[in-house]
Formats: structure tokens, C-alpha cells, sequence
């Protein structure tokens, strides 16, 4: 077969969630696989309506093979305890499946993934929302909120405001919380508050819609 430049290849023909989760298993829409130990797809309450998407999955999310279980997880969780908001209770994704890195000794880090490995696995995501119906959509940094709202998307100018989208009745953006875990140490305290206060905004919302 020959190579895809796209997910769109690799989707079932019938989108319920345990086909999505076998299909992307197997997925080569890019060639971001080859260097993955496995595909990170979402997880989490799929009836809830509300969806948080991140970037792509972190070193921890590639072994372990769950989004948001590694250290910004662990600070995301913190920080939606602290607004209200029931981690059981949402669906937490990432706009690319496969973890990017690149070697520093024995580390894996972090690489920001190209807007052409974002595309190739946009069908995923468009196929969560499908499955998902949000009626809150939270991205979680740039890379998140421009795959859904266009390359020319501002977090930091946009950030706590709530935005008009196709693609769900009520959608936010703020930063992914592994910024805050690269903020110099004298900013980082101010800097999760604010990350905080961004979640407090979506926690009203739920309290609204519930």
C-alpha cells in the first residue's frame, strides 16, 4: 500500500468509539508513527459533552498508552480539582496521536509537531467531535486551538474568552499546562493561577448547562 499523507485512509467505516480506538492503532497518516511506541487516542466520559483537546501525547502518555497521565496530566488534574471540574466527568484528547521527540542522551524530548503532521491527523479529532457532540470545546494551547480555529489563532490574546464554532455550541481556549512546567520558577505560581481561572470560566459554564 502506498504511503498516506493522511488518518482520513485508516478510518472505519462505522465511527463508534471501539472502531475508532482499533482503527488509529494501526494508523500511518504521517510519519510520526515510526518513532511511537503506540497510539494515544482519548479518553473519558464520551455522553458528557465536554471535550479537552492538547497537543499530542508527552513521553509518559507514549509508554503508558493514556493522554494526560505524565506530568502536565498530573497539573491539569491539579488544576481542575482546584476549579471544580471532575476529571471522570470529560473526554480528554489530543490533536495528534503519536508522540514527536527527539533524543537528548537518554531523554526523549518534547518536539512541536508540524502544521502538516497536525493536518494528517485531523481526522481523528474531527471524528471525537462527531462521536462527542461537545457541548463545551476547551483547547489546550496553540497548537490544540489552531488545528480547530485556524493557524492565525492567538492563545495568549485569546485565552478565557469564549469563541463561535461549528464545533460545539460553547468552545475556550487557554494554555496547555505544559507551559506552565516550563515557566521560570519565580513566574510559575502566577502563571497556574491564571491557568486556573481560565478553568474556573469553563466550570461555571458546566454548573450552566447541568
Amino acid at each position: 500500500m502506498a504511503e498516506s499523507s493522511s488518518a482520513f485512509d485508516f478510518l472505519p467505516e462505522d465511527l463508534s468509539y471501539e472502531n475508532l480506538v482499533k482503527a488509529a492503532e494501526g494508523c500511518q497518516g504521517c510519519d510520526l508513527y515510526k518513532n511511537a511506541t503506540q497510539t494515544v487516542f482519548g479518553e473519558g466520559d464520551l455522553e458528557s459533552g465536554i471535550v479537552f483537546v492538547g497537543e499530542q501525547p508527552g513521553d509518559e502518555e507514549d509508554v503508558k498508552g493514556h493522554p494526560f497521565v505524565g506530568p502536565a496530566g498530573r497539573l491539569l488534574d491539579k488544576a481542575l480539582a482546584e476549579a471544580g471540574i471532575d476529571r471522570q466527568r470529560i473526554y480528554v484528547t489530543n490533536a495528534v496521536k503519536h508522540f514527536k521527540w527527539k533524543p537528548q542522551g537518554k531523554r526523549r524530548l518534547h518536539e512541536k509537531p508540524k502544521a502538516s503532521e497536525v493536518a494528517a491527523c485531523d481526522p481523528w479529532l474531527r471524528a471525537e467531535l462527531m462521536l462527542t457532540q461537545p457541548r463545551i470545546l476547551v483547547c489546550l494551547g496553540a497548537s490544540a486551538a489552531q488545528s480547530l480555529f485556524g493557524r492565525d489563532f492567538r492563545v495568549t490574546q485569546m485565552r478565557g474568552q469564549w469563541l463561535e464554532t461549528e464545533l460545539a455550541a460553547n468552545a475556550i481556549a487557554t494554555i496547555h499546562p505544559s507551559a506552565i512546567l516550563r515557566t521560570p520558577s519565580d513566574l510559575r505560581e502566577a502563571e497556574y493561577r491564571d491557568f486556573v481561572a481560565d478553568l474556573t470560566v469553563v466550570a461555571r459554564e458546566i454548573d450552566l448547562l447541568n
